[in-house]
């Protein structure tokens, strides 16, 4: 069969071998079906691969063996043999790459579908403070867009709220599921807060609001300060009368969640990090960051993480390095700060697609190639909290990982050709994909 011509299989015994090969045959009918739930002790082992861990590690001949869906280990061939006989399937490569999957942040992937039509965008909701609302129930696995993206080896999103004060609580999904109960990784992450801005693009925005900027922007954080104050004392006692924005809270001021804050300037950034240390939350991510690199220290000393906004982006400021966006993350990582990728911005649930592109070109601008790739896979995992399930390929985790016949960081050099979620082979089409060979088709027979 094509979908596996370049591998040698053990046998094929296995139910999700049988499975992609039906689908091979299938592609257009089956492609949006979810990957096969293997419900008995099935060992898989893959051989002769080079295996970019996502740690900044690199085995270059490998043996990669999973199980119920963990991987139960990833060794160095030359240093330890492994015998095949133990295993059910066996997978033999032959020097192509295995990554761990890679991690989308910051995005409304799967809760938007049609930019242009407000009722298919559904991660913008009505007030101000709205930390009760979770993007875990809006998210749509039958989205479109989904298997376009994951066909670049994005196979773990955040799904982000947006707009009011508190855009609410995002979510982290895998991108292979029936439902959006069986997607969910992790219900809630953390809450999205909106920092007031001093400055638009398009001027001073107190001018439209006859006020003047310092009384308008301190009045703001004030009303900020005051909600999470109150907020923090509800959960250090017991209400008789439940307060559901305040109850959903209560994890934020335990520490299993995080404080999502959207900022950019430096002024900005200064008064998160006060309020961090007022309040007293222990996780805090900055997301945007645009100024990050001003005050990387101030940030790492905070105890601070970053999610940094789309690298392919302009500077905000006419007289800065025109590539100041593609620098900024080698200078982060220089300064020990903890950061990630995020892919914020035009039309972004597509363009989440360019990961691994965006984590590509900030190689050439001071990133080293290993450190760059685990911007989008480990460091996302810790930023989210699923590191212990997600973001690198390490014995107990989450067999989410990819094989791609060249660098995946490098759009000329990629191709991803297979893809498994928690153990579970996923097919890598979409409708595009179906589209293009539908129309090769009936050109090639116009042409005979």
């Amino acid at each position: 069969m094509k979908i596996f011509s370049e591998l040698k299989m053990k046998n094929y015994r296995s139910l999700w071998v049988v499975t992609i090969l039906g689908f091979g045959i299938h592609m257009s009918v089956m492609a949006q079906v979810p990957g096969p739930v293997l419900k008995y002790p099935e060992k898989v082992l893959i051989l002769g691969g080079v295996a970019h861990l996502g740690t900044g590690e690199v085995i270059e001949n490998s043996a990669i063996a999973f199980q119920n869906g963990r991987f139960t280990f990833v060794k160095d061939q030359m240093r330890k043999r492994v015998s095949v006989n133990e295993y059910d399937t066996v997978i033999y490569l032959n020097g192509e790459h295995v990554y761990p999957g890679f991690i989308n942040t910051d995005n409304t992937l799967g809760i938007t579908e049609i930019d242009a039509l407000r009722q298919s965008r559904d991660f913008d909701d009505v007030g101000k403070f709205n930390p009760h609302l979770r993007t875990a129930v809006a998210y749509n696995p039958e989205s479109k867009i989904v298997h376009t993206v994951r066909n670049n080896g994005v196979l773990t999103t955040q799904v982000v709220p947006r707009g009011g004060v508190i855009s609410g609580a995002s979510s982290v999904m895998k991108l292979d599921a029936w439902n959006y109960e069986d997607a969910t990784i992790r219900k809630v992450d953390g809450f999205h807060l909106n920092w007031p801005k001093r400055f638009t693009q398009n001027g001073p925005w107190y001018a439209a609001q006859g006020m003047k900027k310092t009384e308008r922007t301190e009045d703001r954080i004030l009303e900020i300060e005051q909600y999470f104050q109150s907020a923090k004392s509800y959960s250090q006692t017991g209400n008789a009368e439940v307060n559901l924005e305040f109850e959903s809270m209560r994890s934020l001021f335990r520490g299993t969640t995080s404080l999502y804050v959207h900022c950019n300037m430096s002024k900005e950034i200064m008064q998160v990090i006060q309020f961090k240390k007022k309040l007293g939350i222990k996780k805090v991510v900055i997301v945007g960051g645009y100024d990050a690199g001003l005050l990387a220290n101030e940030i790492k000393e905070a105890n601070i993480s970053v999610i940094l906004r789309r690298v392919h982006s302009l500077p905000v400021r006419q007289d800065e390095d025109p590539r100041y966006p593609y620098k900024l993350p080698a200078i982060l990582q220089n300064a020990g700060v903890l950061f990630c990728l995020g892919t914020a911005g035009d039309m972004e649930a597509m363009n989440a697609r360019n990961l691994p592109f965006l984590a590509g070109e900030t190689v050439g601008y001071g990133m080293e190639k290993e450190a760059a790739l685990k911007s989008i896979t480990l460091n996302a995992a810790k930023i989210l909290g699923i590191d212990n399930l997600l973001g690198s390929l390490e014995a107990g985790k989450q067999a989410t990982f990819i094989i791609s016949e060249g660098d995946v960081l490098d759009m000329k050099s990629s191709s991803i050709t297979y893809a498994w979620i928690q153990g579970r082979p996923i097919v890598l089409d979409d409708t595009q994909k179906q589209l293009y060979r539908k129309y090769m088709d009936k050109y090639s027979q116009e042409n005979k």
